[in-house]
């Protein structure tokens, strides 16, 4: 009997084990609450994915989505060193435009997308947005497109009024057509109201630069500035050392309140999610602002796309997340809760997207015109340095604007700054 009950026990402790090692063997494949997938999803700014993400979880039970939100610049810095040593890393993790190109040159250490079926969902987006992220074979897709920034003209409506120029959105883009005719427009409202057309010089100076088919680099990397933007860079000087633009830096302070005092007439490059800025900076300017074409075409400014980085052990997961959320149905979404321009066309025909009005800037059609503005954006290579490029610039452009520095001074310094810091990286 007594060696009977021994091995009743021991065979009880054995399937007891077996049930232990079964449940730590489940925690550990799926996470910590009864077998679901954890995805970590990091982003920049304010997405109002949160609430997508509940839907998502409520269709899709056995996934679970740890939502991380960071500063812009901190987010890219934590994730290229986080794949650079190995660890550390999320499941999906935005990365904006701007940056694209540096991580592509770590592609081994992000999934393709591709092989989960990418290529078939790429009709959803926009041609140029989705080559952004594809490695120049196409090959090789680092990241779903989320959102864009498709440039336009936002102006106000008293100072273009005062100056004797149309206030009618239509009327208003007939008579700044290009960008000699804008400086026309900018010499007369200087006469007519004492204002500069443009409070930031480098507004002028992007909006210019974003309609070019190359900007700072071709795809060898190599600098090609001089032939590409120098001309934005000599038009924007001329119009600052003639007084027609003003000399506030973006996002200061001063910035802002001249937004709210009517201090200045328009601003030329102003993507989508320039609305909000100019809403919460300017708020009881409402009705004084209006949005139009910008002269000669559109540009895109910002803009980001989803990215599964390799140490991710759930991938698959994590595509059908981001595939998902990205799909226009839920670009949609993204836009009503927090105004994220679509990058997927198809909703560009949906009839209460386009009647989307902003009574803020005077009922204008505001979906429809970055609509339009987005499908007539090149696609262009922004390059692996783009940011050390972009920075120098805008000093050289701060320097004659502030300082009244000689602009072809400026434009020497800058480049011999460029130069130097290229040969580091």
């Amino acid at each position: 009997m007594k060696k009977w009950l021994s091995m009743m026990g021991l065979f009880v402790l054995i399937l007891a084990l077996v049930a232990c090692s079964n449940d730590k063997a489940e925690g550990e494949d799926g996470g910590s609450d009864g077998g679901k997938v954890e995805l970590e999803f990091l982003v920049f700014g304010s997405t109002g994915y949160e609430k997508l993400i509940e839907e998502y979880e409520k269709e899709n039970p056995n996934v679970k989505i740890k939502f991380n939100e960071g500063e812009m610049n901190d987010v890219h810095n934590n994730l290229f060193t986080a794949i650079s040593a190995g660890s550390g890393a999320p499941d999906i993790a935005m990365i904006e435009v701007s940056q694209i190109a540096k991580f592509m040159q770590a592609q081994d250490r992000f999934y393709n997308l591709n092989d989960y079926g990418a290529e078939e969902l790429s009709g959803n987006f926009l041609d140029w947005k989705w080559q952004q992220a594809q490695s120049v074979d196409g090959s090789f897709q680092i990241g779903f497109p989320t959102d864009i920034g498709p440039t336009t003209m936002f102006y106000r409506t008293d100072v273009m009024e005062a100056a004797g120029l149309p206030t009618d959105r239509e009327e208003l883009a007939a008579e700044i057509d290009s960008w000699e005719a804008f400086y026309e427009a900018a010499k007369t409202i200087k006469e007519k109201t004492g204002k500069p057309i443009s409070d930031a010089p480098e507004m002028v100076f992007n909006a210019i630069r974003d309609q070019q088919e190359q900007q700072y680099f071709n795809e060898d990397e190599e600098l090609i500035v001089e032939d590409t933007v120098k001309e934005a860079y000599d038009y924007t000087t001329k119009m600052i050392e003639e007084g027609l633009i003003g000399q506030n830096t973006l996002w200061t302070p001063e910035w802002g309140t001249a937004m709210a005092e009517g201090s200045y007439a328009a601003m030329p490059g102003a993507p989508g999610w320039m609305v909000n800025n100019v809403r919460s900076n300017a708020p009881d300017a409402s009705g004084l602002w209006d949005v139009t074409k910008i002269p000669e075409g559109a540009g895109n400014w910002g803009g980001s796309f989803l990215t599964i980085p390799k140490e991710s052990e759930h991938p698959e997961e994590a595509y059908d997340f981001i595939s998902w959320l990205t799909a226009p149905e839920q670009q949609l979404e993204a836009f009503e809760i927090a105004g994220l321009f679509p990058s997927t066309p198809d909703v560009y025909e949906n009839e209460e997207f386009l009647a989307t009005t902003d009574e803020y800037f005077s009922g204008a059609p505001t979906a429809k015109i970055f609509a339009e503005a987005a499908q007539n954006v090149k696609p262009i290579y922004m390059g692996v340095n783009y940011a050390i490029v972009n920075t120098e610039i805008v000093t050289a452009l701060t320097n004659v604007a502030v300082e009244g520095a000689d602009p072809q001074a400026e434009w020497d310094a800058a480049m011999d700054r460029i130069n130097e810091q290229l040969e580091r990286q």
